[in-house]
């Protein structure tokens, strides 16, 4: 699986694509609060390097959240994990069995971090791993350790992500949302976040592919 997951990163890294990210503060009700969103295209020049240009401005109506170094580490790095044989050795795995995910036999796996050292950010959840060719269709977990000190208090949602298959065989991320409560000392506050990566353009093509 490791080994598919570079050659995947490999081949993502070939792509261009556009990354929407949204993040709602929720009341007890349900009802947005306030709101985060920002648009960004992700582009690589040769040497694969990653870079991004943001569409417009961001738009932050956050009322009570504060996004931090962290979350936005995350976005980039966690919620569209690709578990590449360089990453793997951060992790222990567990087989935890077999089911159908999203019409694909998958193997299920259980993977969390062997260790955590300062500074880093890591997964800790469940991944579904087709059968046939080792791709990872869906990830679900969190992005830790969450961060708490006496002062202060940066909590990380727990998260999906879907992926689908863009070239006919390497799975990319195509979805992120989570909806969860982070319970601050202060008192509980849910949020909503929602990750769509689509308009997926390889270098030099003339036709792009946007997952529905």
């Amino acid at each position: 699986m490791a080994r598919r997951e570079t050659e995947t990163e490999a081949e993502r890294n070939e792509y261009m694509y556009r990354q929407t990210v949204t993040i709602d503060e929720l009341d007890d009700h349900g009802a947005a609060r306030g709101a985060y969103r920002e648009v960004r295209d992700i582009i690589f020049s040769p040497q694969h390097e990653r870079t991004e240009e943001a569409i417009g401005k961001p738009e932050n109506r956050l009322k009570y959240l504060l996004l931090t170094d962290e979350d936005f580490r995350d976005i980039r790095e966690i919620q569209p994990l690709v578990l590449t044989e360089d990453r793997l050795w951060n992790y222990e795995t567990k087989f935890r069995g077999e089911e159908t995910m999203d019409d694909v036999e998958c193997w299920v796996l259980q993977v969390r971090p062997r260790q955590i050292l300062a500074g880093q950010r890591l997964f800790d959840g469940m991944i579904w791993v087709d059968k046939k060719e080792y791709n990872i269709v869906r990830l679900e977990g969190q992005a830790v350790p969450q961060i708490r000190t006496t002062k202060t208090e940066n909590l990380f949602p727990r998260f999906t992500t879907l992926r689908k298959a863009v070239d006919g065989r390497h799975w990319f991320p195509v979805y992120t949302y989570a909806d969860d409560t982070l319970e601050f000392r202060t008192g509980g506050q849910r949020i909503r976040l929602r990750i769509a990566y689509g308009n997926y353009m390889r270098f030099g093509a003339s036709s792009t592919f946007t997952p529905r």
